[in-house]
């Protein structure tokens, strides 16, 4: 795996200048995804860890570039919106214009922050593309891309649909931050924040943009489909959701919970409740 570019090589094409730029992801667990992601990275990088019940990682010492480990403490449920409102916090005092939110599963490609950075304006929220791994691969020529999301080419830019939106990769100028607002961090657990926080900017005005040459890889990790251990947070986030926008996110889930008895709808609702 080449080594991304860090902060000493993100270039702002607005102005010639170079560009602060913050590498951001939240974890719980996965140790090992997250040294990966760490070696992927330049030297140089403002790289911000946020550690979700998780305050082993406080005793961390990454071997490449170095990490401001943030500890947080969600209880019962991974505060994920909070986690990635507080690492921007940081990043943000730290000096950063261009925040990039990474998931611990991703290995950035070598022309991921680069890219990010050439595509940022303030008017735009920035999210690329990634490909999955299969077990035990770290081959990034192994990776499967979904065909439903865009993979533009090397310096193309996609404008896409918001519900597409995904927070495994994505990057925002500071301006589009604070226009956005960061997470709402009343959904707690899993499902539904990202959803809510791509519709929120597009209320704001904002365009999703796909851009090219910003891939990453997912590595492998064994999973549920439907991920039936997060069923109760995918109730009460979609709930939470649906109140504000009108209708329940993550449709496919619901669905799939539903053919299996695990959750009714009401017919005329549209709730969604837990069978048991």
């Amino acid at each position: 795996m080449r080594r991304g570019l860090g902060t000493e090589g993100s270039r702002d094409h607005r102005t010639g200048g170079l560009v602060r730029t913050a590498v951001i992801t939240i974890v719980s667990g996965r140790h090992d995804h997250l040294e990966r992601q760490q070696g992927a990275l330049d030297p140089d990088v403002d790289y911000i860890v946020v550690a979700m019940n998780d305050p082993a990682l406080l005793e961390w010492r990454p071997t490449g570039p170095s990490a401001t480990v943030i500890p947080i403490d969600g209880g019962d449920r991974l505060p994920l919106a909070a986690a990635r409102n507080l690492g921007a916090a940081r990043a943000i005092e730290r000096g950063a214009e261009l925040l990039v939110f990474l998931d611990v599963d991703c290995i950035p490609g070598a022309e991921l922050v680069a890219s990010y950075a050439a595509a940022a304006t303030d008017d735009r929220l920035l999210t690329g593309a990634v490909g999955y791994l299969p077990e035990g691969s770290l081959d990034p020529a192994d990776a499967h891309f979904h065909g439903f999301r865009p993979r533009p080419d090397r310096g193309e830019i996609v404008t896409g649909e918001s519900r597409l939106f995904w927070s495994l990769s994505f990057a925002s100028t500071l301006a589009v931050w604070t226009r956005i607002g960061g997470f709402d961090e009343t959904y707690l657990g899993y499902g539904g924040e990202d959803t809510d926080f791509a519709l929120r900017a597009g209320e704001a005005g904002l365009d999703l943009v796909w851009v090219g040459g910003a891939e990453a890889v997912h590595q492998y990790h064994p999973t549920q489909s439907p991920p039936v251990q997060h069923l109760h947070d995918i109730l009460v986030n979609g709930a939470h959701f649906a109140k504000r926008w009108g209708f329940w996110p993550m449709q496919g889930w619901l669905v799939a919970f539903e053919e299996r008895g695990l959750v009714e709808r009401d017919q005329v609702t549209g709730e969604y409740t837990a069978t048991s």
